[in-house]
């Protein structure tokens, strides 16, 4: 039986403050609304309490984000899909900028299960002026359990409409893409971060950007499997491959810091959740 959820945020600027709204229909709500920065950034947790998707559940998450204000959206653990018995467990996440507007898009990472149908669409539209930082971290099995992705298939939709779009399908049984030397080279956790703009980036400060994850991945033991480029004047994407989620989820740590202070002059806080 399919148990459907839905999620609907809409960020409103009061003053100095970022008001927020939640609205939810179904196991997908707001765990906490926090203001660690002061009024202006609202730190939301999302919570999915039953802990993971399985084949028939729909999640739905639509934020919108109207004119200066500032939205940082987490999870306090990771998306899991799970088994399914044929139909797909989907996963839909679209957000709207106003000109102005700021988001960070930062769940923890997705763990796909053996015999999983998983589907992660997620559809980010910037007006002129919005700009947001965001990451996608995907982990196929648990091979720190021995539990390998023999069997499965994944679909992940990536689009920033005009500037970006991305499709996969990884399936469990494509040994070529997962094991090739032009694919996933053996790894089992894939992690993709970037930082988009609603208006071209200035050449001096993309550069910027890009020097700043450039600096912190030369530190980084992900070094060999990792890289940074600006695929369009409004996106600069870093893509990393790894054989476990810590070292990827500690470099994109470390990159969204870098990215907060040379993009927006503002300190790598990081949400109070992840602390816990």
């Amino acid at each position: 039986m399919s148990w459907p959820g839905c999620l609907n945020l809409h960020y409103t600027r009061d003053g100095e403050r970022t008001i927020a709204l939640d609205r939810h229909h179904g196991p997908l709500r707001v765990l906490q609304r926090l203001y660690p920065e002061g009024p202006g950034i609202c730190h939301h947790v999302l919570v999915h309490p039953p802990g993971g998707i399985v084949g028939g559940d729909t999640l739905e998450i639509e934020a919108r984000l109207e004119e200066r204000t500032h939205a940082l959206i987490t999870t306090p653990g990771a998306t899991r899909y799970y088994r399914s018995a044929g139909a797909a467990a989907v996963q839909q996440v679209r957000a709207r900028l106003a000109d102005g507007a700021r988001l960070e898009w930062l769940p923890m990472e997705t763990i796909a299960y053996r015999d999983c149908i998983a589907v992660n669409r997620m559809h980010f539209d910037l007006s002129a002026g919005a700009e947001m930082i965001g990451w996608d971290l995907l982990a196929l099995g648990l091979p720190a359990a021995g539990e390998d992705w023999s069997r499965g298939r994944y679909e992940q939709h990536l689009e920033l409409p005009g500037v970006w779009l991305e499709q996969a399908r990884i399936s469990a049984d494509d040994h070529r893409l997962l094991d090739g030397p032009l694919g996933w080279a053996g790894h089992r956790v894939l992690g993709t971060m970037w930082f988009a703009t609603g208006t071209g980036l200035e050449r001096d400060r993309q550069a910027r950007l890009l020097e700043a994850a450039r600096d912190v991945l030369e530190t980084s033991p992900l070094v060999d499997s990792a890289g940074v480029s600006a695929t369009h004047d409004r996106v600069i994407v870093l893509r990393a491959l790894a054989h476990r989620v810590e070292p990827l989820m500690q470099l994109f740590v470390a990159v969204r810091a870098a990215w907060r202070s040379a993009g927006w002059s503002l300190p790598g806080n990081a949400p109070r959740i992840w602390r816990t």
